[in-house]
């Protein structure tokens, strides 16, 4: 060190006598002598300047990035459409966090939204959660990349449910182009509940799967029960997001510009669960985090909706629809848990194009997993709910069976479970029905 510290110094003599040499030539030429001042050459120190440079903090250019990303959004979404009409939807992909973005770096402005006053200081507290989602808006939690595809209602039902599979996406807008605005979403449910409706034997063609087009599944499906579509703007807040999902007992809320009318990103319970994750660590932890979820009677434990290895996939799908839960553990004749089969695993059924014989049963269906699965994702009633969050986040699934220490199953916990309890409850919100997931 010593080394390189005296070279240093000698680099810096011979510089500042360099350019000493070099005022005092200068001064010597008349001014009208023709010389001019020699050039700057890579090898000499430049005079900092009288005023600093002030470089914008990551919060201001954040702010700086958004608010110009908000004025004029790029039309770069996918859509599938068999309409001909010139008019197409004003689709945007937004960027803004990215989960290899630096954790430290976020916590520098996301943190300072959230200011604690001399109360809540002093009892660290049962709101905080509720509080730092109040101080955040939607737009937060938009990633750098990802990937909105948008559909138009003159699409075939069929062809649109292969684009999902082929995107590896779980859910689309979709965009009228009479209206001009987006009229609702297609997801997988639409899916189970076509093939429940329609599915007659393997020797009979689901005619509506194959002909139809969306516009006209809306027509038929909705034709009692029509809502108009649940959005949320990039400026409310995450609080806001939270309560409209499980109010409408909903998984997906898409981000749509007030202004522009464009659709930005879906929201999901994993999304804002995983990001509120981000910034538990920098945050006084409430009391209720050390709570077990028995003492908190977090969760579903009574009429769980449950199947058999050998249950057929129709009556599998009727569950589904009837009993509005999104997965269904699979427990054996001893009533232990052995697998799950979830909604997302009958989009497979498209990808296998296997869907025109139902009989085949859970077992035989669970075979063309796409992804690799590793296994149940339980808890106990035992656990606090800390250890719950931070399961649940890192293994990022949905929900987790609560069994017995025989792998019987107790119960079922979901993400709208966990925020209804970290965010909600807090508020003073009165409990809502239980959304299994």
């Amino acid at each position: 060190m010593k080394r390189f510290g005296s070279l240093r110094r000698t680099k810096r003599r011979k510089d500042d006598e360099l350019l000493t040499g070099r005022r005092q030539s200068e001064s010597a030429c008349p001014s009208g002598s023709g010389l001019s001042t020699p050039p700057t050459t890579p090898t000499q120190s430049p005079v900092p300047p009288v005023f600093p440079i002030e470089t914008p903090s990551p919060v201001e250019r954040v702010e700086e990035r958004r608010s110009r990303s908000l004025s004029s959004p790029p039309d770069t979404g996918q859509r599938f459409s068999l309409s001909t009409s010139t008019t197409k939807p004003p689709i945007a992909l937004y960027t803004f966090n990215s989960t290899s973005r630096q954790s430290c770096v976020l916590a520098e402005g996301m943190l300072e939204k959230l200011e604690l006053d001399d109360e809540a200081a002093e009892e660290p507290d049962s709101d905080i959660y509720m509080r730092f989602m109040k101080s955040h808006k939607c737009y937060d939690l938009i990633p750098t990349s990802s990937k909105l595809v948008v559909f138009d209602t003159t699409l075939q039902v069929k062809k649109a449910f292969f684009a999902l599979v082929a995107n590896g996406v779980r859910a689309a807008p979709l965009w009228e182009t009479k209206k001009q605005s987006f009229v609702g979403m297609l997801t997988i449910t639409d899916f189970i509940i076509i093939l429940h409706r329609y599915y007659k034997s393997p020797l009979v063609q689901i005619y509506e799967l194959e002909e139809h087009k969306i516009e006209t599944w809306r027509e038929l499906y909705l034709q009692e029960t029509f809502k108009p579509l649940v959005n949320i703007s990039p400026d409310a807040s995450i609080f806001d997001a939270v309560y409209s999902l499980i109010k409408n007992k909903i998984h997906r809320l898409p981000v749509i510009d007030p202004v522009t009318g464009n659709a930005l990103y879906i929201l999901t319970h994993k999304r804002i669960l995983k990001f509120l994750q981000l910034f538990v660590c920098e945050m006084p932890k409430p009391a209720f985090m050390r709570q077990t979820l028995e003492e908190l009677g977090i969760g579903t434990y009574s009429n769980i909706a449950f199947i058999h290895p050998d249950t057929p996939i129709i009556k599998a799908l009727g569950m589904f629809v009837e009993r509005r839960v999104s997965a269904l553990p699979v427990v054996d004749v001893t009533g232990k848990v052995v697998d799950i089969y979830s909604k997302f695993d009958v989009i497979n059924l498209a990808a296998e194009k296997t869907y025109n014989n139902l009989d085949i049963t859970v077992t035989q269906a669970l075979l063309h997993r796409s992804q690799y699965f590793e296994g149940v994702m339980k808890c106990y009633r035992h656990e606090t709910l800390e250890t719950i969050v931070n399961r649940i986040v890192k293994a990022e699934v949905h929900r987790l069976v609560v069994v017995d220490d025989n792998s019987s199953i107790e119960g079922i916990i979901s993400l709208s479970d966990i925020l209804q309890a970290l965010v909600l409850t807090p508020a003073g919100r009165c409990r809502m029905d239980s959304v299994t997931e």
